[in-house]
């Protein structure tokens, strides 16, 4: 099929209509297609005006990035872009749905942009490691004016047609036939001899304007030191401002392709790639039909069971929230109105749909409430037995065909499926806290776990705002099995010598938002302590402090000091005088360790765990292993990940060091996986997951 038709009308209006699903990329055959037809249509002389326009639900979802890195297909997107404005008639954009990247650089090209009301327009450029490359960073500003757009790149979420009106960046929102309406505009363009070209206009640029852009600039850059592309985008800008659209057009294009090539865009389009990816699960097709969920019931009000519950809420999903005990309900319903007023107060949500999300909870108490819900979500504490208690009168209670999936972080999906007739109707929804916050969910495919409840769960977590991996059976799935790694790994460099505040520097410069010991002290040591003995477990600086009561911020001490409730910790002497005696105790000789060693002791058994994890197949693929860390324990994301981030660092290097830590340490479970081994020799994660 034509990636771009052309229709001719009676008035003398060409509609060049691009048609690449599902997104409409503007690859190199619809580059193409658009210079074919808009040379076409300008050459025809019964043709006065011209419309681009789009099939589907998207306008142009942006270039097609999987051409990044690769030797460039004529005609490139600015030069299509400079023919679209250059045209000696006039050319509208009628915008359907999604404008975003190089589909709203398309439209900012054209002479004028109408809208269907639910349509939504962004460059996001700046999550990708890049800026845009074919004239957004100069055609924005002359229509929005400089502070607007620098705010509307840097920040990269599209805006409503609505406000793009208001912005000055859409002409027109149609409130009937979109087409016909950009027809419309066009002759009237084309009757009256003239019109704009964005990249023509600077009426937007006054002295108040660029003050308030060079704010935001430098703002941005402190903000983002490790983004080259957030200076770059700054830099375009200003050269578009001080020396006129061709040198900026110039400064955004030369900018644009040396951050192409720059590890951090490359781990951020690893990312996004990563992030579709991890929708496929291998060995079920579109033949399996997600079953209906009309209603929800979730078991526990506590913080995780009452984020839960927010997020159903939050979908226009009716949700039943279930307590044991009316004081325990009373206290969970008072705690999400609570959330809701805060975020009110914020701005960020208003009163009126703080009341629609309330309205679709109701509290129940006992599990009977659960009878008529299409999936039901065990959120009570993490214990086999209260489970298995949960799980066995559910499988009396819940309909038939419900889906009974339990939040548990550690334990054993099989066994709880295993305490009901119905095992193919059993899941692991692993969320994240504060669930109706955090963007990850691990769905635990159990061994019996039906194939419609898996697309079931994975249609349910968009619907609900979620980024669904879907992991297998283990301790601690992907994310928590992970974590114990470098826990354990952090304890052992405690011993070794480091105090925990060079620990957490060299967490938080790699690029995390806090270290290891600082985030135990927020979680409470006590969490961890409680799991440890039952299982038989040893951490021993952590449990020698939380056996003398220190649980961290909310006891005032744990790995620091938390004076007068301070939120953020001081080096306490008492613990680090405690970290040096139980070192003496085993007889370690304690000895200084480097940021650059401090990160390889930590993160090195994590990409090891990696590895035995995909051997294992409890992850499908590495790139799975990357988003759940990103998107679930703040891995920075300008490294791409754990998996990724080990490419780079050499995957030789980390077998070598892994061998070392084995002998000096005595333990065999840092010896390299037979995956990592075999890769080190010659490939890569890359390739097991293009396999």
């Amino acid at each position: 099929m034509d990636p771009v038709r052309t229709e001719i009308s009676a008035a003398g209006v060409a509609t060049l209509t691009i048609a690449n699903p599902p997104v409409n990329a503007l690859g190199a055959a619809v580059r193409a297609g658009l210079v074919s037809g808009l040379t076409a249509a300008l050459a025809n002389a019964d043709v006065r005006a011209i419309v681009i326009a789009a099939e589907g639900k998207v306008f142009v979802a942006g270039a097609d990035i999987s051409e990044f890195g690769k030797p460039p297909v004529p005609p490139s997107l600015p030069d299509v872009l400079s023919a679209v404005e250059g045209s000696a008639k006039p050319v509208v954009a009628a915008i359907n749905g999604l404008a975003l990247g190089g589909g709203l650089e398309l439209a900012l090209a054209c002479h004028a942009r109408v809208a269907a009301p639910a349509a939504r327009l962004g460059l996001p450029e700046i999550k990708l490691g890049i800026i845009p490359g074919a004239g957004g960073t100069q055609r924005l500003p002359r229509l929005v004016g400089a502070a607007p757009a620098f705010a509307m790149m840097a920040g990269g979420e599209p805006v409503s047609a609505e406000k793009a009106r208001a912005m000055g960046l859409v002409d027109d929102i149609a409130d009937g036939d979109l087409v016909a309406t950009a027809a419309t505009q066009a002759l009237r363009l084309a009757e009256a001899g003239t019109w704009p070209r964005s990249g023509a206009a600077e009426g937007k640029f006054s002295a108040e304007d660029r003050a308030a852009f060079e704010t935001a600039a430098s703002d941005a850059i402190r903000k983002s030191p490790r983004m080259p592309n957030v200076a770059a985008l700054a830099h375009a800008v200003r050269v578009g401002l001080e020396k006129g659209l061709a040198e900026g057009l110039a400064a955004e294009r030369a900018a644009f392709l040396e951050l192409v090539k720059d590890p951090t865009s490359k781990a951020l389009r690893h990312l996004f790639f990563a992030e579709r990816e991890a929708a496929r699960v291998p060995g079920i097709g579109k033949e399996v039909k997600a079953r209906p969920v009309a209603s929800a019931a979730v078991i526990g009000a506590g913080t995780m069971g009452g984020g839960i519950a927010m997020c159903f809420a939050q979908a226009g999903i009716p949700v039943t929230l279930i307590e044991v005990k009316e004081e325990a309900l009373s206290a969970g319903l008072a705690r999400i109105r609570s959330n809701y007023e805060t975020s009110v107060k914020r701005g960020s949500l208003t009163s009126e749909k703080m009341e629609r999300h309330l309205g679709f909870i109701t509290g129940r108490v006992g599990l009977e409430a659960a009878a008529e819900a299409d999936i039901v979500v065990e959120a009570a504490f993490e214990d086999m037995g209260v489970k298995a208690e949960i799980f066995g009168a559910l499988d009396r209670i819940a309909k038939p065909g419900a889906i009974l999936a339990t939040n548990t972080s550690y334990l054993d999906v099989n066994a709880i499926a295993e305490t009901t007739k119905r095992p193919q109707d059993v899941v692991g929804l692993h969320f994240f806290s504060p669930a109706n916050v955090m963007r990850l969910l691990e769905i635990v495919r159990g061994a019996k776990t039906a194939p419609d409840v898996l697309v079931t769960s994975l249609d349910l977590a968009r619907k609900i705002g979620k980024l669904p991996v879907v992991v297998g059976v283990c301790y601690g799935f992907v994310g928590n099995r992970m974590l114990a790694k470098r826990t354990q790994a952090a304890e052992r460099l405690l011993l070794a010598g480091a105090m925990p505040h060079e620990v957490d520097d060299a967490v938080t410069d790699f690029g995390f938002r806090m270290g290891p010991f600082a985030m135990s002290d927020l979680a409470g040591l006590d969490i961890g302590w409680r799991a440890r003995k039952a299982t038989g477990a040893k951490a021993p600086v952590a449990d020698a402090l939380a056996e003398q009561g220190f649980f961290g911020q909310k006891t005032g001490r744990g790995f620091y000091r938390y004076p007068e409730g301070a939120r953020k910790g001081e080096r306490d002497p008492d613990t680090e005088a405690l970290i040096t005696r139980l070192s003496d105790e085993r007889g370690i000789t304690r000895r200084s360790f480097s940021r650059e060693e401090i990160i390889a002791r930590l993160m090195y058994p994590m990409v090891n765990e990696g590895a035995k994890i995909l051997e294992e197949g409890i992850a499908s693929r590495s790139s799975d292993v990357d988003v759940v860390w990103v998107n679930g324990y703040n891995w920075p994301n300008f490294t791409g990940g754990p998996m990724h981030w080990a490419e780079g660092v050499g995957l030789a290097r980390i077998v070598e060091a892994l061998d070392a830590l084995a002998a000096e340490t005595g333990d065999d479970s840092l010896k390299p996986a037979a995956l990592l081994r075999r890769l080190a020799q010659g490939g890569s994660f890359a390739d097991k997951d293009a396999a």
